[in-house]
């Protein structure tokens, strides 16, 4: 069947790579198909023009949405009009809710067949946000597999398809490459650090960071600090990174950054999808968050799970440290780096439990990207 045409949205680095990998799979299957709609380099990479620079919905927290709202409105419509006009076959929306289901929500009169990938993290916080649910897809495609049972709950059927880091080649990394690389002493300490891969959150997190590395270099004079870092923020690291009392090594590309994990004997990072990369590679690792006071204030009030870390989370227990707001402090950082880098009994439970909560991601057949294409086709092909 020749000519059809699926409209995608990702509004955010990391759905830009799922997008990326769901059109590949798509086209391994139906070379036919056409593909529109807003999406960053990864997608545009694989066949699509974005509407408008994905990057201008890459923004979280409350606080941090408010000076936006105006631009992300417009865009919204922008959206809207882009999706009446071209009227596709088939309309997937990927991640990043705040503007997703806003969008869903508008096209529903349009009668086109919508699925959202990624489970929106209702779970976690504002359950009560599941009621809205319902008539906005036809299809809700889940990262883990607790989303099935939760969403099954409220009435919402929903497909377990797999977690794209198992794709990701986080774990395939090439440590003594690295240090050949990067000059850096066969010996010499490796940490990752992990401040996120948006403008508004990695400048929350980069300051401690200066300050913790300031800290450790008194336990260990030769360590060395690797920021992986995306594009979007790459610039913002180096500027402030500049002023560090240890000077990071900054990647920016793929296989850099999985050489460096595997170089890593330890690792700071942020909660989300990059607990998980760092869990596959086997990086001992602590989470640590800052965000605005105020988003931080409402979050505690409304948050539902008792750990924010995914590994965590997918263990059912803490396996890896979690420093939030005010325990994100450069002296308790230093602490739980030199812990992890020194205590090989701390280290070596982290990595047989990441080896545990790996398992529990695959999908039932095949790879994420492929079982997902399949649920996009299935779709697709009904009347």
């Amino acid at each position: 069947m020749a000519d059809r045409t699926i409209w995608l949205l990702a509004g955010e680095a990391s759905g830009d790579v799922l997008g990326a990998r769901l059109m590949l799979a798509l086209r391994d299957v139906r070379p036919d198909l056409k593909f529109i709609g807003i999406g960053g380099p990864c997608m545009e990479q694989a066949g699509l023009t974005s509407l408008f620079p994905m990057r201008d919905l890459a923004v979280m927290g409350l606080a941090e949405v408010l000076p936006r709202l105006r631009q992300l409105n417009r865009r919204l419509e922008e959206a809207v009009a882009h999706v009446r006009a071209s009227h596709p076959d088939l309309v997937v929306t990927i991640d990043s809710p705040g503007f997703t289901l806003r969008l869903l929500k508008r096209i529903k009169p349009l009668g086109i067949k919508r699925i959202h990938y990624v489970g929106p993290q209702v779970w976690a916080w504002r359950e009560h946000r599941v009621r809205d649910f319902p008539g906005l897809w036809d299809r809700l495609l889940c990262l883990l597999p607790f989303e099935v049972d939760f969403f099954a709950r409220h009435g919402l059927p929903a497909t377990f398809v797999g977690h794209p880091v198992l794709q990701s080649g986080a774990g395939d990394g090439d440590g003594d490459r690295f240090r050949k690389r990067h000059g850096i002493a066969p010996g010499a300490p490796i940490v990752i650090l992990m401040p996120g891969s948006r403008r508004t959150e990695a400048p929350r997190l980069l300051p401690v960071f200066g300050r913790t590395l300031r800290l450790l270099r008194q336990d260990f004079p030769d360590i060395v600090a690797v920021v992986p870092s995306s594009p979007v923020v790459a610039e913002l690291v180096a500027r402030q990174a500049a002023r560090w009392a240890v000077r990071p090594v900054i990647v920016t590309e793929l296989q850099d950054k999985h050489d460096a994990y595997a170089a890593a004997g330890a690792a700071l990072t942020k909660s989300g999808t990059s607990t998980l990369e760092l869990g596959l590679a086997g990086v001992p690792m602590a989470v640590t968050y800052r965000v605005n006071p105020m988003t931080a204030a409402i979050a505690r009030r409304l948050i539902r799970v008792k750990h924010v870390a995914m590994v965590n989370l997918l263990a059912g227990r803490q396996i890896v440290p979690e420093l939030l707001q005010q325990d994100c402090t450069p002296a308790k950082l230093r602490s739980t780096v030199r812990d992890l880098l020194t205590d090989e009994v701390v280290a070596d439970a982290q990595r047989s439990a990441f080896a545990a909560v790996m398992a529990s991601l695959h999908a039932p057949e095949g790879l994420p990207s492929e079982a997902a294409a399949r649920a996009v086709l299935d779709l697709l092909d009904q009347p």
